[in-house]
């Protein structure tokens, strides 16, 4: 797989997934239905692509945030 996200770009994947992780389990912004699993799922998602610097829905619209690649 090919690089297609910069540090900045991981750094607030990383973030936000902490946030929405953050809604999920403390506050009762998502509760225990649709939102809370919505939450996660997006979580997950941001959390696996910041950490492997790739990302899908980028590599089909040809976007590229990293400066090395």
């Amino acid at each position: 797989m090919t690089t297609n996200m910069g540090k900045l770009d991981r750094a607030l994947r990383l973030v936000v997934a902490a946030g929405l992780l953050f809604a999920a389990f403390v506050t009762t912004f998502a509760g225990s239905g649709i939102l809370f699993w919505v939450a996660l799922i997006i979580a997950a998602v941001f959390t696996v692509t910041a950490f492997v610097g790739t990302c899908p829905l980028y590599r089909i619209i040809g976007l590229k945030t990293c400066q090395e690649c």
